[in-house]
């Protein structure tokens, strides 16, 4: 039989358990601002993508309806339902409601103070997620000139 000699050791040294605790308030301190930043450039990406849907359906709308622009007073439903050659709606395809529907639903608005907002309206609101003037057919975020993105540029201006 072989016997063992020296001492028996039943666990970690106080100085080890300092070494991997600092080793991992080490990696915490890298990862997590870079895991933050992310978030915000996402929310930057989709405000990006859910302008680009609405304007791409804005556009094909008026190639369709010989140039005229969703009214300020009906482009919810006019994007999101089928319409007539007179922009009037339906919810159903029928004989004269041939065009559309553009998207979905409304995309929200994903950044800012009215963030979830899904609604298009001419003015601001508290359901508002997207300011539109029919004059020329434009859309941009709800949001004040005070909201911005980690480039200093105002969500408003995407």
């Amino acid at each position: 039989m072989k016997r063992h000699t020296g001492t028996k050791r039943d666990g970690f040294s106080l100085l080890e358990v300092v070494i991997v605790v600092a080793i991992i308030a080490i990696l915490a301190a890298i990862g997590i601002p870079r895991m933050s930043r992310g978030s915000k450039g996402a929310t930057e990406s989709a405000l990006s993508g859910n302008l680009a849907v609405l304007r791409n359906a804005i556009d094909l709308y008026a190639a369709e309806h010989a140039g005229t622009f969703p009214t300020e007073a009906n482009i919810n439903t006019q994007l999101a339902q089928y319409t007539d050659v007179s922009g009037g709606v339906s919810e159903t395809k029928t004989t004269t409601h041939i065009y559309g529907p553009y998207v979905r639903s409304i995309p929200p608005l994903p950044v800012g103070a009215k963030k979830g907002g899904a609604v298009i309206a001419a003015v601001d609101g508290n359901d508002v997620g997207w300011i539109y003037d029919d004059a020329d057919g434009t859309v941009k975020a709800n949001t004040t000139d005070t909201e911005l993105d980690e480039a200093d540029r105002k969500y408003n201006e995407y």
